[in-house]
């Protein structure tokens, strides 16, 4: 393969002078080879087709200092000398997002079990463990009361320490508490299994603040729908799961067996949780390089990024902020749906239409299977209509938000006064469906209005969507056990009315813009731009450096298509949105830089070496161009 060789026999002379070392590499702002973590710091050599893959990365544009600098890796631990601590088939933050999303998978998965064993129970012909209907109440809602609990604290908890590991711990905690729930049904009529309920709630309230905090440092601003639809679509995915899987095992096994499958779930997923996540790209010992600097270029880099605290976080303007009112009233309103579903969808099925156990498991996880797919393609489309201009953020996250909620409003309306299995079924299905949409709209924005305090502000939305989750029980447990088929239309129609006015209250109120006191800290927002003297003769030693920061790179065909987001001229203006509140966001630099207007055609960030021809280089070398005339010719070869 001549280009390949070429392409190799290039590299080589631009990195003839490193060398590797197996904790410490250098950045060279001529690297092109797109080698990970491992290979850098041992010498070794990669392909790839991605980000995480290795090909080419085109950043010949002004860098910060921070670039130029050595960057410390983290020692590789025992299991790492033996297996490389990623998916090959993907990036980092893509993989984190499908550990994520696996992890949301068990954690709502687990919120399935019970209702699977109290039917299980039903169908037998007693009544489960002797419970009244008080105490099934207080079991049903026991976990979100220490889930309301912890949402707050868990932001300040994911922002002062490592957010990777706070979501790992939460899951494996409740996992591990999730072993002995069924030893604790049978203890004091209820009361034990209560107390380690509201434990499970505890440990868990910290996942969604926890995932915020993990996107902070993971995700580049055009990616952060697609990333956290993707995590998030996990809570749907358990559902899918959980539904059937604990109907299957309740009725085969019995009841205690799905307590026992998902606790072993859980611990066995930490493991590879530990493993393949890091609290930011920087520690992460096998990231590729390319990757590495196009997340740290997009969000900016910060020298010593202040972290939020309870003093330094703006109360007073966050509770008199109407978008933050639009997250929180959306939350409410989806999650009062969602936990409807995931409580009494199965006894919904069985009591009405007569479906048995394992049926209304598989039957009932039909909706949620559709949405899990639409949660990730709306995340895409939404980043692709605001990346391209089309929509602005503002008016993404509202047509996503108040379409899905006002058709799941409609849909839940059919489901109310159908009176067939299959028309309830086809319209309780189109309406989960659309409120997939609407994941990419309230769920997301947290991160646009106030990225600073995501977490703290998923917590508090969160909190208060689940006091859906403890007033769903107390509403409807005694409304079914008075009246078990007959309830139902009243129970939808209460739901429809719910999306209805959180479709209403988020279309008027909420914004996707930067909100004024989400601002970073002054010395956060100064933008770092080359040396002014640099493009003068008033300083020749800064001149050769300014040659060394825009020198032309010619080889490598970049698949990296994240890279044609760094294009910084020739351009129209488009709002992104909330890209602008980071330091250092290359999205900001072409207004603030005062040399990118200067630099030609062939070194902007989107044109450079993507139309090179590899079977050429073997027969000539191109010379480096000088780009600054005031810059004496001799000073900029030297540097290059």
């Amino acid at each position: 393969m001549k280009g390949l060789t070429a392409f190799k026999d290039k590299a080589g002379g631009v990195f003839s002078g490193l060398k590797p070392n197996m904790e410490k590499f250098e950045i060279s702002q001529g690297y092109h080879g797109g080698h990970g973590g491992y290979e850098e710091m041992e010498g070794g050599e990669r392909e790839g087709r991605g980000p995480g893959g290795g090909h080419a990365y085109d950043d010949d544009g002004p860098e910060s200092p921070a670039s130029f600098e050595e960057i410390e890796r983290p020692p590789l631990r025992k299991i790492d000398k033996y297996c490389k601590a990623e998916c090959p088939c993907m990036p980092a933050r893509y993989t984190i997002a499908t550990m994520a999303c696996v992890g949301f998978m068990i954690a709502f998965g687990m919120r399935c079990n019970m209702s699977a064993a109290k039917l299980k129970g039903e169908h037998n012909g007693t009544v489960f463990m002797n419970w009244t209907v008080a105490v099934e109440s207080h079991v049903d809602s026991s976990f979100f009361w220490g889930y309301l609990i912890t949402q707050i604290p868990g932001g300040f908890i994911a922002s002062k320490f490592p957010a990777n590991k706070i979501f790992g711990l939460s899951i494996v905690s409740s996992a591990s508490l999730h072993l002995i729930v069924p030893f604790a049904m049978t203890l004091m009529h209820g009361h034990v299994v209560i107390c380690v309920r509201v434990l499970q709630g505890l440990f868990e309230g910290v996942t969604y603040p926890a995932c915020h905090g993990i996107w902070r440092f993971w995700a580049p601003p055009m990616e952060r729908s697609r990333l956290a639809t993707l995590a998030f679509s996990g809570s749907y995915a358990g559902v899918v799961v959980g539904l059937p899987l604990s109907g299957l095992l309740a009725d085969a096994v019995g009841y205690q067996a799905p307590f026992y499958a998902y606790g072993c779930f859980g611990i066995i997923w930490y493991l590879f949780w530990i493993w393949l996540c890091f609290e930011n790209p920087r520690k992460h010992p096998a990231i590729s390089i390319p990757e590495l600097k196009y997340i740290e270029k997009s969000l900016g880099e910060s020298a010593h990024p202040t972290m939020p605290s309870i003093k330094t976080t703006p109360w007073r303007q966050m509770l008199r902020s109407m978008p933050v009112y639009a997250i929180i009233v959306a939350n409410f309103c989806r999650s009062w749906n969602f936990y409807l579903l995931v409580l009494f969808q199965s006894s919904f099925l069985k009591h009405k239409f007569g479906f048995k156990v394992e049926e209304a498991g598989f039957v009932g996880s039909l909706p949620h299977l559709i949405m899990t797919t639409i949660v990730p393609f709306g995340g895409m489309l939404a980043d692709h209509l605001r990346k391209n201009g089309i929509l602005s953020t503002t008016n993404v996250r509202k047509l996503f938000n108040c379409g899905g909620f006002g058709m799941e409003g409609l849909f839940f309306l059919f489901v109310a006064h159908s009176s067939t299995a299959t028309g309830a079924m086809f319209a309780l299905t189109c309406g989960v469906a659309f409120s997939g949409f609407a994941i990419s709209g309230y769920n997301v924005n947290h991160l646009d209005i106030a990225p600073r305090y995501a977490s703290i502000l998923m917590g508090l939305s969160n909190g208060i969507g689940t006091l859906a989750g403890i007033i769903v029980p107390y509403a409807l447990d005694g409304l079914i056990q008075r009246n078990p088929t007959g309830c139902w239309t009243t129970v939808f129609t209460l739901a429809a009315c719910v999306h209805l006015v959180g479709c209403s209250f988020y279309g008027i109120f909420a914004s996707g813009e930067l909100q004024p006191w989400a601002e970073p800290p002054a010395e956060e927002q100064q933008v770092w731009a080359p040396p002014m003297g640099a493009i003068t003769n008033d300083d020749p030693s800064q001149a050769g450096m300014m040659g060394q920061y825009m020198k032309e790179t010619t080889f490598g065909a970049p698949e990296y298509t994240e890279q044609s987001q760094m294009q910084q001229s020739n351009m129209n203006a488009i709002s992104y949105g909330a890209t602008g509140h980071v330091a250092n966001n290359p999205f900001a630099m072409a207004a603030t830089a005062p040399t990118a207007m200067e630099m030609p055609p062939s070194a902007q960030y989107g044109d450079a070496g993507s139309g090179y021809d590899y079977t050429q280089s073997q027969g000539q070398q191109q010379p480096a161009t000088n780009m600054y005339p005031n810059i004496p010719t001799n000073d900029y070869q030297q540097q290059q």
